[in-house]
């Protein structure tokens, strides 16, 4: 999600590049661990009510809200997972996208979710976890799950979305955050932390974002959440296709 008032609004922030620190449970090559049909039911979610609101309009399945923030996803997510209930998440939410890109009222499905921010500073500019030696700050996407999604939302690009835990509303961070990303679709400020959540359980991941605005300086009038939140329920929908 990102700022707004009672729904998430627009995000933005620098972050490291590349394809950095994965982990294995989630990577491109490793089995899919998505539910077959009749298995275990697919856990939806989302930072706030708005967003839940959004998805449970076009699908029946759990949705629950975690919070706002890396931290608060990862507890939450954590926390929902460890009912043994789920064998896939998908983090779900309206958020940024990057202009040329992906427009404002498009679907970004990520192929990985990277921690764009989480890292040290220096004079030589940012340095991520995973440069220094202390984890990882991508986590890619389930193949299978994402494959799946992307055929009930063929109108989604794919590609990568970050995590990050500031928005960015100015124009010197939007250059630095595009220099760092080039292929980067969106933000969002959840991802990363159910991703997290995700590999410890050992369960698929897959992130969703449907955007309200482009990352920029910070422009209220620029906010599209009520078409952002129009397509979450376009993804419910698409949901109900999978038949679990």
């Amino acid at each position: 999600m990102s700022d707004g008032p009672g729904a998430p609004g627009p995000t933005g922030a620098p972050g490291p590049t590349g394809d950095l620190g994965r982990s294995h449970p989630l990577q491109g090559g490793q089995a899919s661990k998505i539910p077959g049909p009749g298995g275990p039911p697919l856990l939806v979610v989302t930072a706030v009510a708005a967003e839940r609101d959004a998805i449970a309009a076009g699908w029946p399945g759990p949705v629950e809200i975690v919070g706002v923030g890396i931290a608060a996803a990862a507890a939450g997510t954590a926390r929902l997972l460890a009912t043994g209930r789920y064998r896939a998440v998908l983090c779900a939410g309206i958020g940024g996208g990057f202009a040329g890109r992906i427009d404002v009222g498009g679907t970004a499905l990520a192929t990985e979710s990277v921690a764009a921010d989480l890292g040290a500073d220096s004079p030589d500019g940012f340095l991520a976890l995973s440069a220094l030696g202390f984890g990882p700050t991508v986590h890619a996407t389930d193949a299978g799950l994402r494959t799946a999604l992307s055929a009930t939302l063929p109108d989604a690009t794919a590609g990568p979305i970050l995590t990050v835990h500031t928005v960015t509303g100015t124009a010197e961070g939007t250059a630095a955050v595009t220099a760092r990303h080039p292929t980067a679709l969106a933000e969002g400020m959840e991802g990363f932390g159910v991703a997290t959540a995700a590999v410890a359980a050992g369960v698929a991941f897959a992130e969703v974002r449907t955007i309200s605005n482009l990352v920029g300086p910070r422009d209220r009038a620029g906010w599209r959440i009520p078409q952002a939140l129009a397509a979450l329920t376009d993804l419910g929908r698409a949901l109900g296709k999978l038949g679990w």
